[in-house]
C-alpha cells in the first residue's frame, strides 16, 4: 500500500509549483526541489493531464514519445480517481480541503449518494445542485485571474457546461476542442501570450482502459492520440514556454473472475460509494470486508489518506465510515456498480497512485 506524499511530491504539489511560479504564492508547498529542478522556467506553462496514464503504463509500445519524456514520477491523491484529482488541480487543494472526497459519495444535503462526474444517483436520476458553488471559492483559476493572470482549460467540445465541468472551471475560460490535432495547436498558440495557464484535458487512455483493458486494440489506439499529440504540442510550443504533463491516476485491469459482488442483503442498513477499487461504507464495514475477504480500513485510521490541511466544512459528513480494499487485481462491486468495465482504479497501489512528470521547454 502507498500513500501520497503530499509534502512535495504529489499532484496538489504540481499545482502549488505552477501556481508560486506564476504568482509567487500557493497554498501548499511546490515540488520537492529534485522535482522542481526538472520543469524550466518559462513565461506561460501548459499543464498537459492525461486521464488514467499511470507511470507503468508509459512501458506500453505506443507511449515512446510520453516516455521519452519523462522526467520523474508523482503520486496523485486519494482516491485515485478522476473527479477528486481535477478538483485538486483547480483549487490547488488536498481533497481534505476542497471537500471533493470520492467519484461516489455522499452528500447530506441532497440525502443520497452522489456520482460526481454525472451529477447522478447511483441508480442515474439527474440531481438539482449548485454545481459552480461546489468547490470552496477562490479556486485556482480564480486565484490567478486575482494576479492579472488568464488561466484557460482545453477541454473535448461535449464537456462543455457539463455537470463536472460547472464544479471544476469557475473562473477559468473554457476553450472547446474538436480533435486532438486541434487542441495542440491552439494549446501553443494560447501559451503565447506571457503569464498564462493553459489546462489541456484529454480523456482517451483513461475511457480505453475502461471498456477494453491495456491489451486491447483500442487502448493502443488511444496511446499512439495522445502521444502524438504530445509531440505535436512539444514540436509548436513557443520559445519561453514550457509544458507539463501528468496524470490524475493510473489504471490497474481487472478479469471477470476477480470481481467480488456485496451481496443484496448486505446493502441493507449502508450504503456504499467510492470506487471498486476502493468502496466506500457508510455504515458498518468491517464485519462485511471479512465476509467478502478483503482489507476494512476504518475512517480513524484512513483520515490522513485526503491530505493535510483544514478540513472542508463538511468533510466529517462526506467522508465514509471507512474503506473496503481487494487484493491488487481485484475490485468490490456494490449493486449500482457498472460490472462491464476491465480498468480500473480508486485505491493506493503503486499502478494506480504513481502518475508521470512529463517536461518539455518550448523552443
Amino acid at each position: 500500500m502507498g500513500l501520497p506524499d503530499y509534502t512535495g511530491g504529489a499532484l496538489v504539489n504540481l499545482a502549488a509549483e505552477l501556481e508560486r511560479r506564476l504568482t509567487g504564492s500557493g497554498l501548499h508547498p511546490g515540488l520537492h526541489p529534485h522535482l522542481a529542478a526538472t520543469i524550466p522556467d518559462a513565461a506561460s506553462y501548459v499543464l498537459v493531464l492525461f486521464d488514467g496514464l499511470g507511470d507503468h503504463q508509459l512501458i506500453h509500445p505506443a507511449a515512446a514519445p510520453l516516455l521519452a519524456s519523462r522526467a520523474a514520477t508523482i503520486d496523485s491523491g486519494f482516491p485515485t480517481t478522476t473527479t477528486v484529482s481535477m478538483a485538486t488541480v483547480a483549487t490547488g487543494m488536498t481533497p481534505a480541503e476542497h471537500g471533493l472526497l470520492g467519484y461516489q459519495m455522499w452528500l447530506p444535503e441532497i440525502g443520497h449518494v452522489v456520482n460526481t462526474i454525472k451529477w447522478t444517483t447511483p441508480w442515474g436520476e439527474r440531481i438539482d445542485y449548485d454545481q459552480r458553488g461546489f468547490l470552496p471559492t477562490p479556486n485556482l483559476w480564480e486565484r490567478l485571474v486575482a494576479h492579472g493572470i488568464e488561466p484557460v482549460t482545453l477541454q473535448p467540445w461535449n464537456f462543455a457546461d457539463s455537470p463536472m465541468s460547472r464544479v471544476l472551471y469557475r473562473g477559468c475560460r473554457f476553450e472547446p476542442w474538436n480533435d486532438v490535432d486541434e487542441a495542440a495547436d491552439i494549446a501553443a498558440e494560447l501559451a503565447l501570450v506571457p503569464g498564462r495557464l493553459v489546462f489541456l484535458y484529454l480523456p482517451h487512455v483513461d475511457f480505453a482502459a475502461h471498456v477494453g483493458g491495456q491489451d486491447s486494440a483500442d487502448y493502443a489506439a488511444a496511446m499512439t492520440i495522445v502521444a502524438r499529440t504530445w509531440e505535436r504540442l512539444a514540436r509548436r510550443l513557443p520559445e519561453s514556454t514550457a509544458a507539463v504533463g501528468t496524470a490524475d491516476h493510473g489504471h490497474v485491469d481487472v478479469p471477470a473472475e476477480r470481481r467480488i459482488r456485496i451481496p443484496t442483503a448486505a446493502h441493507d442498513g449502508r450504503r456504499f460509494g467510492g470506487d471498486p477499487r476502493a468502496v466506500f461504507v457508510y455504515g458498518e464495514g468491517e464485519s462485511l470486508a471479512a465476509e467478502l475477504g478483503v482489507e476494512w480500513v476504518a475512517r480513524p485510521e484512513m483520515i490522513d489518506w485526503w491530505g493535510p490541511g483544514t478540513r472542508h466544512p463538511a468533510f466529517a459528513d462526506r467522508a465514509p465510515d471507512g474503506v473496503l480494499l481487494p487484493p491488487p487485481g481485484w475490485n468490490v462491486l456494490h449493486r449500482h456498480a457498472d460490472d462491464r468495465l476491465i480498468g480500473q482504479h480508486g485505491g493506493v497501489t503503486d499502478e494506480e497512485l504513481r502518475v508521470p512528470l512529463l517536461v518539455i521547454a518550448g523552443s
